[in-house]
């Protein structure tokens, strides 16, 4: 019989096998696989405040600002004022970070292509949709804030 234990070790050795290959694809790059997220993020959906980019990596709000401010320092993001919130930060990817993005989608493409061959074309959807399900399942109810003081570490009870 399989286990929350048995699923969320499996869980836990996808991820980090995913996360250490992609890792290691960008180590001449100076770029870790989290950075490329944000950079991923950014590609794809356009300028962002930091709180916008949060929540389309799934992280925490001091991790994405740590990681903002070392993709700054290389020039590849640029953050500054929104421009209808004076509160917020407004991210966007420079030139560089452009094409910086686009050289390590292209050096990263076969992880991708053995990421897919792993699973045949239907269960791709299928997974996709239940790792959202997994996520859901997991995720916090909006009422319910978390009680941690560790932003987003939630307690281990309902």
């Amino acid at each position: 019989m399989t286990t929350g234990h048995d699923l969320a070790r499996a869980l836990r050795a996808a991820y980090l096998t995913l996360h250490r290959r992609t890792d290691g694809c960008f180590t001449a790059d100076g770029v870790t696989a989290d950075q490329f997220v944000l950079l991923a993020a950014l590609a794809d959906e356009g300028p962002a405040t930091q709180q916008q980019l949060v929540r389309r990596v799934a992280s925490d709000p001091n991790t994405v600002r740590a990681m903002l401010l070392l993709l700054e320092g290389r020039g590849l993001v640029a953050r500054g004022p929104h421009p209808d919130d004076g509160r917020a930060r407004r991210v966007t990817l420079t030139a560089k970070g452009r094409r910086t993005f686009g050289r390590l989608w292209t050096k990263s493409e076969s992880i991708r292509r053995r990421l897919l061959t792993a699973l045949r074309p239907a269960e791709v959807a299928d997974l996709i949709d239940l790792l959202q399900r997994v996520t859901d399942a997991m995720s916090s109810p909006k009422a319910r804030k978390p009680t941690n003081h560790i932003e987003g570490v939630l307690p281990c009870r309902d």
